[in-house]
C-alpha cells in the first residue's frame, strides 16, 4: 500500500473516530449531554484532524514525490537536478530537515558521485580516443619511411656502400621509433590499470648510466646528434630502482629531445649528468633544441597535453610520453621538473635518493 494512501486511511480515521466516541457518549449518557457542546467538540476534532492531515502531506508525501521526480532524472542520465537548498517543497525554507533531510542529503551526495563518474569515463573516452589517433597519426610517418627506403633497396636505388648503410640505418631508426609508441601505448594501459611491473635492486650509479649511455648513444649518432656524458658522483654510489623502467625514463627523455631538437644540420647536442645530492643523485638531460614556451612548461607532465609547437609541427606525439616518466619517477619515490628557454633548449631534472646502509644497525635508508 502506497504512502499516501495510509495517510488517507489515517485521517479518515482520524476525522471518523470522533464521531463513534460522540455516539457512544450519546448512548450512554443520554440527553444530559448538550448537542451544541457535542458540535462544538467536532468541530474542534475535525479542524484538528485536517490540519494534521494537511501537514503529514505536505511534510512527507510531497518530499517523497520530489525525490522520485528527482530519482527520474538520474535515471534519464541528467545529473543537474538538485534537491538541497532548493525551497521547492517546504516555502520559505531552503533545507530539508530530519529523516528527509537525511535522504536529500544522501541523494545530493549520489548526484554528485554520479555526476563526477560520467564526467570521468566522458574525459577518459576522449582521452583514449585522442590516444589512438595520435599513434595512428604518427605511425604513419615512419612506416611510410620504411617502406619507402625498403623498395630503395630492392630497387638498386641505394647503389653503393655507403648509401645502402645509410638506408639501413634509417630503417632501424625509424623502427625504434615505432617500437616506443608501442612501448608508450602498452604502458599507459598498465599505468591506467595501476599495474606497471617493477622490479626494484641496488644499482650503481656509474656503471648503469654508463651503459645507458653507450646503449642511446649509437642511435644518437646514426642521427646526426652529439651526446656528452658526465658523472661527478663517488663510483661506489648506489640506487634503488628498476632498471628497465628507469632505462624507459631515459630514453623517453631522449627520444623527446631528439624529436624536438629542430636541427638537421648535425649541431644537435645532448648533454646527460649525473651530479651528487649529499643523499640523492640528480640527473640531468640537456638539449639544444627549440625549447618550451614558459605558458607550457608547467603541463608538459600532464597526460595527452601538447605544446603548441608539437601541435604544429611533423613531430606530432603521443602526449603521454613525459606523464609516463613522472609515474614511474614518482613510484621510485623521486621527483622530476624541466627548465627551459625557447630557442635555446631544455633541461629535464631527476632525483632520486641514494640506497645508504647503516651498518651499526644493518638499516637501509
Amino acid at each position: 500500500m502506497r504512502l499516501k494512501t495510509k495517510l488517507i486511511i489515517a485521517a479518515a480515521l482520524i476525522v471518523v473516530l470522533p464521531f463513534i466516541l460522540i455516539l457512544l457518549v450519546l448512548l450512554l449518557f443520554g440527553p444530559s449531554i448538550r448537542i451544541g457542546e457535542l458540535a462544538a467538540i467536532a468541530g474542534i476534532l475535525m479542524i484538528t484532524s485536517l490540519a494534521n492531515t494537511f501537514w503529514l502531506s505536505r511534510g512527507m508525501t510531497e518530499p517523497i514525490n520530489e525525490l522520485n521526480r528527482a530519482m527520474q532524472h538520474i535515471r534519464d542520465g541528467d545529473f543537474e537536478y538538485r534537491l538541497i537548498d532548493t525551497g521547492r517543497m517546504l516555502p520559505g525554507k531552503k533545507e530539508q530537515h530530519g529523516e528527509i533531510g537525511e535522504i536529500y542529503r544522501s541523494y545530493e551526495d549520489m548526484r554528485l558521485r554520479l555526476k563526477e563518474s560520467a564526467e570521468e569515463k566522458i574525459s577518459h573516452e576522449q582521452q583514449n580516443q585522442e590516444l589512438v589517433s595520435n599513434i595512428s597519426h604518427d605511425l604513419k610517418t615512419p612506416i611510410t619511411t620504411i617502406k619507402g627506403y625498403a623498395e630503395g633497396l630492392l630497387e638498386g636505388v641505394a647503389d653503393t656502400p655507403e648509401k645502402r648503410e645509410k638506408y639501413l640505418r634509417t630503417i632501424v631508426n625509424k623502427a625504434e621509433d615505432m617500437n616506443r609508441l608501442i612501448n608508450e601505448l602498452t604502458l599507459y594501459s598498465s599505468i591506467d590499470a595501476n599495474r606497471i611491473p617493477y622490479h626494484f635492486q641496488k644499482i650503481p650509479v656509474a656503471d648503469y648510466f654508463s651503459d645507458c649511455v653507450d646503449e642511446v648513444g649509437m642511435d644518437l649518432e646514426s642521427r646526426g646528434v652529439k651526446l656528452d656524458y658526465a658523472n661527478l658522483t663517488s663510483p661506489d654510489t648506489l640506487i634503488i630502482a628498476d632498471p628497465e623502467q628507469l632505462s624507459r625514463v631515459v630514453n623517453n627523455i631522449i627520444g623527446n629531445s631528439v624529436k624536438y631538437l629542430g636541427r638537421d644540420d648535425g649541431t644537435g647536442r645532448i648533454e646527460i649528468r649525473i651530479l651528487d645530492e649529499v643523499d640523492a643523485i640528480r640527473v640531468e638531460i640537456e638539449d639544444n633544441g627549440i625549447g618550451i614556451a614558459q605558458k607550457d612548461l608547467a603541463n608538459i607532465f600532464d597526460r595527452f597535453y601538447r605544446t603548441d609547437q608539437s601541435r604544429g609541427s611533423r613531430v606530432g606525439g603521443s602526449g603521454i610520453g613525459l606523464s609516463i616518466v613522472k609515474k614511474i619517477i614518482e613510484d621510485h619515490g623521486g621527483y622530476i621538473w624541466a627548465t627551459s628557454k625557447e630557442g635555446e633548449g631544455t633541461t629535464m631534472h631527476i632525483v632520486l635518493r641514494k640506497y645508504i646502509e647503516n651498518t651499526e644497525q644493518g638499516a637501509v635508508t
